[in-house]
């Protein structure tokens, strides 16, 4: 591969990146993380109590076990933030 045809690969590779990264950037702003509403089985990763450490590993729906779900939507979903959440497990 000539020189020209190396740079020309390594720059689309970085700006296929950023793309994607300010892409996944810009829909993390627009969630929150809501506790109390994920089912058992369907958390979105680790929960409070340290538990377990992973997406889809909530053994029961509870307090600690939380969802990403659409910003300003936890409240109409009776779900809760972090500091409500571990208040109500006094963690």
């Amino acid at each position: 591969m000539n020189q020209r045809a190396l740079i020309a690969a390594a720059a689309a590779s970085l700006l296929s990146t950023a793309f994607i990264g300010g892409t996944a950037f810009a829909q993390a702003a627009e969630k929150e993380k809501c506790y109390g509403v994920a089912k058992a089985g369907q958390n979105d990763c680790a929960n409070l109590t340290g538990t377990h450490s992973c997406a889809g590993q909530a053994k029961v729906a509870d307090a600690a076990e939380w969802n990403y779900v659409a910003k300003g939507s936890c409240q109409t979903m009776k779900g809760m933030t972090a500091a409500e959440a571990k208040a109500k497990l006094k963690i």
